[in-house]
C-alpha cells in the first residue's frame, strides 16, 4: 500500500500500534501529535498538516511585528530561512510525546541553568524533626529528601528570576543591580542547607561570609 501524503509516513503518526482487521490484514492506528483527528487514527488517514518523516518543511510566512527590544541576531548563521527545508534527526521524529518532553525540560534546564542536584549520602532516608517547647504537644518528622526537594526549587526559582532580571530591558543597571544584591542576600539566608548537597557546586553562594 502506498502511504505517501498520508499518516501512516507522516512524521507526527506517534504510538503506533498493529492489529488484523475482518478480512485478515494488518491495520495500523496511532495518535497525531497535532490531534488533528481523534484517537485512533488509522495509516490511510490524510491531513493537511502532513510531514514526511525526515524532515520538517517550513512554510515562508510573513515576518510579525516584533517588539522593539528584541533583536536580529547579528550572526547570519542564526538567522531562518523559512522556504529552506529543516532536516531533523530521526530518532528525534520518532519520539513520542512523553518522550519529547523529557528532552525539551533537560533543554530548558541546560538553558536556564537549572540542574538535577543531589542530596549528599549520609542525610538519604533521613528525617527532619520540628520538636514544641511545650510539653505535651507531639513533635513533627518531615522525610528529608522533602526538605531537600523545596529547598532545590528555590534554589531554581532565584536562579530564574535573576536571568529575567539580567535581561529585562525595561530596567536600568543602577535598578539590576539594587535588585541583583536582594538575590544575592536570599541566597545567603539559605546557606545554612548547603550542607545537605552532596555537591558544593550546586549549592548556594551569597556574599562573602555568608557561606557555611
Amino acid at each position: 500500500m502506498n502511504l505517501d501524503g498520508r499518516c501512516g509516513t507522516c512524521a507526527r503518526f506517534v504510538r503506533v500500534t498493529e492489529a488484523i482487521d475482518e478480512n485478515g490484514e494488518v491495520r495500523r492506528s496511532g495518535q497525531c501529535l497535532l490531534g488533528v483527528w481523534p484517537t485512533p487514527l488509522y495509516e490511510t488517514n490524510t491531513c493537511s498538516q502532513y510531514v514526511k518523516r525526515g524532515e520538517v518543511a517550513l512554510r515562508p510566512r510573513t515576518e510579525p511585528k516584533r517588539p522593539r527590544h528584541v533583536h536580529e541576531p547579528t550572526n547570519p548563521q542564526f538567522r531562518s530561512d523559512p522556504a529552506r527545508p529543516l532536516n531533523l534527526p530521526e530518532d528525534l521524529l520518532s519520539m513520542d510525546a512523553d518522550e519529547f518532553r523529557n528532552v525539551l525540560r533537560e533543554v530548558i534546564r541546560d538553558e536556564l541553568g537549572v540542574s538535577r542536584a543531589t542530596i549528599g549520602g549520609r542525610w538519604e532516608g533521613g528525617e527532619v524533626i520540628l520538636k514544641p517547647g511545650k510539653e505535651g504537644i507531639q513533635e513533627k518528622r518531615i522525610p528529608i529528601e522533602s526538605l531537600f526537594h523545596k529547598v532545590v526549587m528555590i534554589r531554581d526559582k532565584l536562579r530564574v528570576l535573576e536571568q529575567k532580571l539580567n535581561s529585562n530591558p525595561r530596567l536600568n543597571d543602577e535598578e539590576k543591580v539594587q535588585m541583583q544584591q536582594y538575590i544575592t542576600q536570599c541566597y545567603g539566608s539559605l546557606t545554612t542547607f548547603n550542607v545537605l548537597f552532596a555537591d558544593r557546586k550546586d549549592a548556594f553562594t551569597g556574599q562573602k561570609g555568608d557561606n557555611d
